[in-house]
């Protein structure tokens, strides 16, 4: 199972001193927020992820050719230019950086990568979120619905538009739904695609604007109700509570909660 992380937009504003950096490659606890999501994925066994990247996808770039220094204890000696390398640490995991341009639409960015998903059914997430989403549950469900997409919703943080989602589970775009007390959800921002999700990816759309309205008229649009932690890092004080969070070792997102892989 690979997932494939969106992580494209435009520089990050998030750290005065670092502006300039794509906002996947903004740090928490002296890690990137990409490391952070991997992190969460590899706990489900999740190990080969696909980054889209496009503003300064360089960096991005070198942070994962560089991985194994960053993570050790290294003795340079400068006369030989000899390196030995101490506590060796690094990620069992296998990283696909692609270019899919700066100006490019989510959808877009989805549909650049078709070539690196051999798979039937591979996971997408955005590179600025994050949440201890229960992965294998997500899976399960969307294997069990066997519809083109499954996306995990949560309730609203009040800068979300809701989703409209039947008693059934599935989203219906372009049905009106009565949202009752406590019924409201929002786009979780983590989803399970099929490969076949890949024909209708024409075009420099979003893909809430574009995959969800055409899966949700042929009825294969689902959704997974996550009641736990989730976040986007949009603002310095997001920012500032998951690195709050972090630093007390609190941290929902780093809390291993399976023992088994995918």
């Amino acid at each position: 199972m690979k997932a494939v992380i969106l992580a494209g937009g435009m520089q990050s504003t998030l750290h005065n001193e670092r502006e300039g950096i794509p906002k996947p490659m903004v740090e928490i606890g002296g890690k990137p927020l990409l490391w952070h999501i991997m992190k969460h994925f590899s706990e489900y066994g999740v190990y080969e992820f696909v980054i889209c990247g496009g503003y300064r996808v360089d960096l991005i770039k070198e942070y994962f050719m560089d991985f194994y220094i960053y993570q050790s204890d290294i003795t340079v000696d400068l006369q030989s230019n000899a390196i030995e390398i101490h506590k060796k640490k690094t990620e069992d995991w296998k990283v696909t950086v692609v270019d899919t341009g700066v100006f490019s639409s989510t959808g877009r960015r989805v549909g650049m990568i078709q070539n690196y998903i051999q798979e039937n059914d591979f996971l997408v997430t955005y590179g600025d979120c994050l949440s201890d989403i229960n992965i294998s549950e997500l899976l399960d469900t969307h294997f069990q619905n066997g519809k083109t997409a499954t996306v995990a919703v949560a309730k609203p943080a009040g800068r979300n538009s809701l989703l409209p989602i039947d008693r059934e589970g599935n989203i219906r775009y372009g049905k009106e739904m009565k949202q009752e007390n406590g019924a409201a959800w929002v786009n979780a921002d983590c989803m399970v695609l099929r490969r076949d999700a890949f024909a209708y990816l024409q075009g420099n759309y979003d893909l809430e604007k574009q995959l969800f309205v055409k899966l949700s008229e042929r009825k294969q649009l689902a959704s997974y109700k996550h009641k736990g932690y989730r976040t986007a890092i949009e603002t310095k004080r997001d920012l500032a509570v998951a690195e709050n969070l972090w630093n007390a070792g609190i941290a929902p997102w780093t809390r291993k909660r399976c023992s088994g892989q995918v």
